[in-house]
């Protein structure tokens, strides 16, 4: 945004006509509006900025059309010269100089369009600091406003406003917010809204890789964990809703410390393959198509293995076993007979300290080559493949600090698969692009969160690219990049899992055809499951006093009870709640409702739409205490389930919230503002 610029508030609208949301933000501090056009992919281009004067400290800003021309413009709430600012837009991204309307001896706070007078004119309302605190302007429709019309609340700090028909008379009314008496004033016109919050279940001690498949034949997605500290794994049954049976326990070899599923004798069932760290096996667990496993078979590998992949690695349809060695810098072949039993081990070199494999065919000769991340030597290997279980001296390639989980998939959708590797000691994910002749372009990285400890693969957000998602072991938490298709990805975004989350996969565990996510938390001893959800005159004020201390900080009014009748939710900044109170035919309303944000949480902004395609409205609270964002999903009838935590990944306060759709993919996002520290 800018040195010293302090962004106070942001709201969005498609300023250039390109049918692409764009964002304008409010920069307190540089005394002007910034303007970043959005381009399809959710990204946006390089603020221009528009002054609103000298000391004019712009503290809020709304949007709308104000002179009939079809462009949106904007009006803003000049704070320090006391003062409202118009900018007619061009809609092309550019806006006429700014004309002002003097409010007086009242610095504007809160800003709101609408037609009050019902002349299908756009005019606003304004909440100051002085005693006659309501100012309404009407608009000519020539993008001029007649003199302001002053009504008071009895506040001198009114800091929000809202604006929609509360008593269903089709004439907007308003609902100002007083913050130093921790109220809402209501004024009648007489004219003319992933991931859900993590679901925890319990597995064995010290689980540290897990992965999933349908392992009952109920098309119904299952997981199976690998417990280190108990020498088990778990495996959880599904039930289709995102929702899991209790776990059931299985022996492994000791210190279980990778899994990996596939059908290894040709019974059409699932089966399981466990890395034992510490006596150097493998344990093979065959699966009777109904959710249990027959006792372990093991077979020997190199020292210290860490990670193991299923695949058929000489073209025989029959599936073999590939498995990292981390003491003696190998990796070992097993080739599979299709029976269950397995041939000896074959070894191949790889770089220092071995960590994770992945495979894939990098040269399009129908073999699979495999590739593998070396945490001593920051690089990775890869092995090609001659189809008949045997490989090529590999070739390595500079990636970052200490790599270690990898992935394969097209990231730039050129059909040429390509090379991920999160970084543990740099906090990056390494990008290489293959050119699909078995060699790949240098490195490109992106930051995630401390100490990725696991990765994977998917497209969460079905605009048909490729995501990322990788878990912080440090940070307790699971940083999601949105692919761009090219190759390059969003800034991430965080979301809250247990403690010590080590390991990460994704599948559509509720059958709503979006991915969802996975994580094993080593140091709770459980998993975090994560389900993906896309004439003007005005009556007098009617007052609804709130608990002492609530510190009324924002407002919003939608109909969430699905009763035809506007409801109001607001953020208590001082009881660290949300507050609904659902609205009745006669323009009063019901008593408050209360939800949590947390302890602390300071909530400061809030916005509103649908975020879980469920068509009901949804809640997004924007945290400045804890610098969170919180979401609070509508059932309809005016109640709200358990909140959602996201961090909103910087180390910054949100004082404002959006929504909309920022990425073209049909599910609404959420934008904040933050404070800058110079």
């Amino acid at each position: 945004m800018g040195h010293d610029s302090f962004p106070f508030v942001v709201t969005s609208g498609d300023f250039n006509s390109d049918n692409q949301i764009d964002l304008v933000i409010a920069n307190y501090g540089t005394n002007n509006i910034g303007i970043l056009l959005g381009t399809n992919k959710g990204i946006f281009v390089n603020q221009t900025l528009f002054s609103t004067g000298l000391n004019s400290h712009p503290y809020s800003i709304a949007v709308g059309h104000l002179n009939d021309d079809t462009h949106l413009d904007i009006a803003i709430a000049n704070h320090g010269n006391k003062n409202i600012g118009i900018l007619l837009g061009h809609g092309n991204g550019t806006f006429m100089n700014q004309t002002t309307y003097s409010l007086g001896d009242a610095s504007p706070y809160a800003i709101g369009i609408g037609d009050f007078n019902k002349d299908k004119r756009m005019d606003f309302v304004v909440t100051t600091n002085s005693t006659n605190n309501i100012a309404v302007l009407f608009g000519y429709g020539n993008g001029s406003f007649a003199n302001p019309i002053l009504y008071s609340t009895g506040s001198s700090s009114s800091i929000f406003v809202g604006i929609g028909d509360l008593n269903k008379d089709d004439r907007l009314d308003i609902v100002v917010i007083n913050n130093d008496t921790s109220s809402i004033d209501i004024l009648l016109g007489y004219g003319k809204f992933s991931f859900k919050n993590q679901k925890t279940y319990s597995t064995g001690s010290y689980p540290i890789s897990l992965a999933t498949g349908d392992f009952n034949n109920d098309s119904r997605w299952d997981i199976v964990v690998a417990n280190t500290n108990d020498n088990t794994i778990s495996v959880l049954l599904g039930y289709g809703n995102g929702s899991f049976a209790d776990q059931t326990k299985y022996s492994t070899g000791s210190y279980p410390r990778s899994v990996a599923i596939g059908d290894l004798n040709n019974d059409t069932r699932w089966d399981i393959v466990v890395a034992n760290l510490n006596d150097n096996t493998i344990s093979v667990l065959l699966g009777y198509g109904n959710g249990s496993f027959a006792d372990q078979i093991k077979y020997s590998t190199g020292s210290y293995p860490t990670s193991v992949v299923v695949s058929d690695l000489n073209n025989d349809t029959l599936l073999d076993i590939v498995v990292v060695n981390s003491k003696d810098n190998t990796v070992s072949v097993i080739i599979g007979y299709g029976n269950g039993t397995f041939a000896d081990q074959k070894q191949y070199v790889t770089g220092a300290y071995p960590q994770c494999i992945a495979v894939g065919d990098f040269n399009n000769d129908n073999r699979l080559d495999f590739a593998v991340s070396n945490s001593y030597d920051n690089t990775v290997s890869v092995l090609l493949g001659y189809g008949n279980g045997s490989y090529a001296d590999q070739k390595k390639y500079v990636v970052g600090g200490y790599p270690q989980p990898i992935a394969v998939g097209d990231f730039n959708n050129d059909t040429q698969l390509d090379i991920i590797v999160a970084n543990a000691l740099d906090n990056t994910v390494s990008v290489l692009l293959g050119y699909g002749n078995s060699s790949f372009a240098r490195q490109r990285k992106f930051s995630t969160g401390v100490r990725p400890s696991s990765i994977a693969v998917g497209d969460f957000n079905n605009d048909t690219r490729l995501d990322i998602v990788a878990v912080s072991v440090y940070g307790r938490n699971v940083s999601v990049l949105l692919g761009y298709g090219n190759g390059s990805f969003e800034k991430q975004t965080k979301y809250s899992t247990g403690t010590n989350p080590l390991y990460v996969v994704v599948g559509d565990f509720n059958n709503d055809t979006l991915l969802d996510i996975v994580v094993a938390n080593n140091f709770d001893g459980n998993i975090s499951v994560l389900l993906n959800y896309d004439t003007g005159a005005l009556a007098h004020r009617i007052t609804f006093a709130f608990d002492n201390g609530s510190l009324l900080q924002s407002v919003a009014v939608f109909d969430f009870n699905n009763d035809s009748l506007l409801d109001i939710v607001f953020a208590n900044y001082g009881t660290n709640t949300i507050g609904i109170i659902l609205g009745s035919s006669n323009g009063t309303f019901g008593n408050q409702t209360m939800f949590s944000t947390g302890w602390n949480s300071r909530p400061y902004s809030i916005a509103i739409g649908d975020f879980d395609k469920d068509d009901q409205m949804d809640i997004a609270v924007a945290n400045r205490g804890t610098k969170t964002i919180d979401l609070f999903l509508g059932n309809g009838k005016g109640a709200f389930n358990i909140q959602e935590n996201y961090g909103n990944g910087f180390n910054s306060t949100p004082l404002a919230i959006a929504a909309g759709d920022l990425n073209n993919d049909g599910y609404l996002e959420s934008e904040h503002t933050r404070k800058l520290i110079a």
